[in-house]
């Protein structure tokens, strides 16, 4: 049996480990990654090897030869392209005629590939993917399997709403020679994203069987740190080279002819290469020091790896670092957590490197120097850049100019040199101030930028692509955190960035190297004139206003003090309603309300407009995409009602309307849709989907269940400014009040709940819960989160994806029975967690 060692990788996530090698090639426990996974293959009986090589092939090449010091047969293969995971073994193909395994050369790992293999034979398999259970699934392949191992269903990368199981896929495949036949030549072609669910769908022999054992991706640097501590305390097996010396509570390995003085205090698990010195009253913890590596007297090394030929200086400290071959760390240097230096730097005497600081090859930090910046860049490093709405941080102290600059020139670098981007931001000088900084970034990158500077943000979404833009951006304070600023991210055509360009954008911007624009080639910041205009026009283009205008609705809004009340008047005039401003004037140190002061906001609004006897009642957020119903009799109209009005509103005037809605609305919209011969289309939650799903313009409308509605005949994402219009517009039209409407409405007991749950938990929740509704015979959806629907309510279960938390939303016709559905779920979350 032969396997192919997947072995093309850039290691982007590594830098700047991987400046210097692939990522294969990096070492682990004092030997390459790869010579690890070649151990397991011959433990197994699986000597024929075949790299599949694309970056740096000729490292690997040079130190493996033929394998023959390896006691193994070596074979390579050079990928001219990237033609994805399974197009790359098709250049294998030549060299296999039996069932063969396929494995990444930078994974960790001790799984019994026999029994894998005993498993795929005995189903008569085609292809069998190797599937591990782990705490964030997000990162890997989801999938469920029936009891016999059969693949039913998988996702690959999914956001929280998709998971439905933390069992995944390692990325280690069995297959058959036949598996040929279903990839095509030089074409970029994806296992899970082709192959698989071509097979699946053509019901071929596709198992999935679920290993015992250690898995690690050795994805990033946190996992490539964290491999090694797993090493050091026995939680995977692999060959540590050196002898282990016979001491008690402690498990120590040193190489041939290292010299330790019996001064020397070595604790825990530690790992000693060749040729090392260590000297009287140095201190290592846990750590993997590497060959011909020096530590002087009284260094102190904890919970680190130290590659070959570094000199560690006297009292120097470390904790829980990644040095580099070839490092000069001198004497004191105190390198604090999470620190990351690449070959051949050099450590001054007394210099203090700060928390997570990284430095690319070849910098030298001065004696006494206190870095607080990486060499290259780097000031902010976390799980995520992204988040619910955008990127977040705390102004000034986490959204600082000099992070959003490089966050501005990493967006610049994934749209590529010469593109356009269009900028807008709220009133807020904090908000100007992040919108020129970021600004700056994207020029540096050779991004040209049309700045629209303070207006609303559906202006920006409306405008978005129509002159050849790629991309834009908002900067805002945030209306939920006084605190905080929000730079939310814009795609052709005014929809929220996908998923997976988010991704994109964020392994940029953890890399750090991305190019800048040379001198001439620096981006161009222009200023549009006209933008209120063309919006104005095509506005009033959309709504029938003479039907409002003769109506004479009255009508109070609440503009809370957001940018909507330098624009919205003027188009009010032109529809000639009454109207009754509230808080129009911009107060941008009022954007941000708490959610008791939001709701005192709401209250206030319905009893001035049962006071002053108006036809309805608005409330716009600050940005100008929510909107806030209150009727005619004063009464609030909450989110989950609202939607079933407008929907309602929308299906009298049109026959045949076509509704968008997500999963988490109220089953009464689908009851009205029966009655007014009416089609409702479920949408996942997230904004993107909803947007997806209004570019294609089937619907005549389409809402959030959260006061976004969008009505795609003028635009494909939320404005609540149009949104008011048209509601006026179908109110006038149809002599409707929606007091009035809302009497014709079943009634609607919807409830929302949160519940904690780790992060690390979410996954084995989803894979629990979907068990428990098979085991149950529920009738369940996985369309985004999990559904499940019986004859008197449905509940969803969806893992939030900010925040360690479930959300769990429940209808019922029972007000009653709908708390107990609620507290049915909670606890099967809880159980669940274990």
């Amino acid at each position: 049996m032969k396997a192919l060692i997947m072995a093309g990788g850039l290691g982007t996530r590594l830098r700047p480990l991987t400046i210097n090698y692939p990522k294969p090639m990096v070492p682990v426990v004092n030997k390459p990654m790869m010579a690890h996974l070649i151990e397991l293959l011959k433990k197994h009986s699986i000597n024929e090897m075949i790299s599949i090589l694309y970056y740096q092939p000729e490292m690997i090449k040079n130190y493996f030869a033929d394998g023959s010091d390896f006691d193994a047969q070596m074979e390579y293969v050079d990928a001219v392209e990237d033609f994805g995971t399974a197009g790359s073994i098709k250049n294998a193909e030549p060299g296999i005629n039996e069932t063969f395994l396929v494995i990444s050369g930078d994974v960790l790992t001790d799984f019994d590939l026999t029994a894998a293999l005993n498993f795929h034979q005995a189903k008569k398999a085609l292809a069998t993917m190797i599937l591990t259970r782990v705490a964030n699934p997000l990162a890997y392949g989801v999938v469920i399997t029936d009891k016999e191992g059969a693949i039913e269903r998988f996702l690959e990368k999914p956001v929280w709403g998709e998971v439905f199981s933390d069992t995944v896929n390692t990325g280690i495949y069995i297959l058959g020679p036949q598996i040929f036949e279903f990839i095509p030549e030089k074409k970029e072609f994806d296992f899970s994203r082709n192959l698989f669910p071509h097979l699946l769908e053509s019901k071929q022999a596709l198992y999935g069987y679920i290993a015992d054992g250690y898995w690690k991706d050795i994805g990033d640097l946190a996992e490539y740190r964290l491999a090694h501590q797993d090493i050091l305390t026995g939680k995977v097996q692999v060959k540590i080279p050196g002898n282990k010396l016979n001491t008690i509570g402690r498990d120590i390995w040193v190489g041939e002819d290292s010299e330790i003085d019996k001064q020397a205090d070595l604790k825990g698990g530690v790992i000693i290469g060749q040729n090392c010195v260590i000297k009287r009253g140095a201190e290592i913890i846990n750590s993997v020091i590497g060959d011909n590596v020096q530590i002087e007297e009284g260094a102190k090394i904890i919970n680190s790896v130290i590659w070959e030929n570094t000199h560690i200086g006297a009292k120097a400290e470390l904790k829980e670092n990644i040095i580099g071959q070839g490092v000069d760390i001198r004497r004191q240097a105190f390198i604090q957590d999470g620190v990351v230096i690449a070959d051949e730097c050099v450590i001054g005497e007394e210099a203090r490197i700060k928390d997570n600081i990284k430095l690319w090859p070849h910098k030298v930090v001065e004696d006494g120097a206190t870095l607080s910046t990486s060499l290259v860049w780097g000031e902010k490093w976390s799980r995520t850049l992204f988040g619910a709405y955008g990127i977040s941080g705390l102004a000034n102290i986490e959204m600082t100019p000099e992070f959003v600059a490089k966050v501005g020139a990493a967006y610049g670098a994934f749209l590529g040199k010469g593109a356009t981007v269009m900028t807008s931001r709220d009133s807020h000088k904090a908000s100007r101030m992040i919108n020129r900084a970021f600004i700056c970034g994207l020029l540096s990158s050779g991004v040209n930028v049309k700045d629209l500077r303070n207006i609303p943000t559906p202006l920006l979404r409306y405008n978005l692509g129509k002159e050849g833009e790629k991309g834009g951006i908002h900067a805002r304070k945030s209306p939920y955190d006084p605190q905080v600023i929000d730079i939310k991210f814009f795609d052709i055509g005014g929809l929220d960035l996908s998923f997976y360009k988010e991704k994109s954008i964020e392994q940029l911007f953890f890399r750090e190297d991305f190019r800048r624009a040379k001198v001439e080639d620096t981006g161009e910041l222009t200023f549009p004139g006209r933008i209120i205009e063309d919006y104005k026009e095509g506005f009033l283009n959309s709504i029938d206003h003479k039907a409002i205008s003769q109506t004479r609705l009255r009508v109070v809004i609440d503009y809370a003090f957001g940018d909507g009340a330098t624009l919205f008047p003027s188009i009010l005039g032109d529809l000639g309603c009454e109207v009754i401003s509230l808080n129009a004037n911009i107060d941008p140190v009022k954007f941000t309300k708490s959610e008791d002061e939001f709701h005192q906001a709401w209250k206030k609004l319905a009893d001035i407009t049962v006071a002053l006897k108006a036809d309805v009642g608005f409330m716009l957020d600050t940005g100008g995409e929510k909107l806030f119903l209150v009727d005619e009799k004063g009464q609030v109209v909450t989110d989950d009602k609202a939607l079933a009005l407008v929907a309602t509103l929308i299906m009298r005037e049109k026959k045949g309307a076509k509704i968008g809605i997500p999963v988490t609305a109220s089953k009464v919209i689908e009851e009205m849709a029966k009655k007014y011969q009416a089609e409702v289309i479920r949408t996942k939650t997230s904004p993107r989907s909803i947007m997806e799903q209004a570019l294609r313009k089937e619907q005549d409308l389409l809402g959030d269940n959260l006061g976004g509605f969008i009505f795609p005949h003028f635009m494909g994402a939320f404005d609540a400014m149009f949104s008011l219009a048209k509601i006026l517009e179908l109110m006038a039209r149809q002599n409707a009040r929606l007091h009035q409407l809302n009497e014709e409405l079943p009634k609607i007991h919807i409830r929302k709940e949160r519940v904690p749950c780790t992060w690390a938990a979410k996954g084995t929740v989803m894979r629990n819960v979907v068990q428990r509704a098979k085991d149950d015979g529920e009738k369940y959806e996985l369309f985004d989160g999990i559904k499940i629907i019986n004859k008197d309510y449905w509940v969803l279960l969806i893992p939030d994806p900010d925040k360690p938390f479930f959300n769990i939303y429940a209808e019922s016709e029972s007000s009653g029975k709908i708390l107990e559905v609620i507290n049915k779920y909670k606890n099967r979350v809880l159980e669940c967690q274990g």
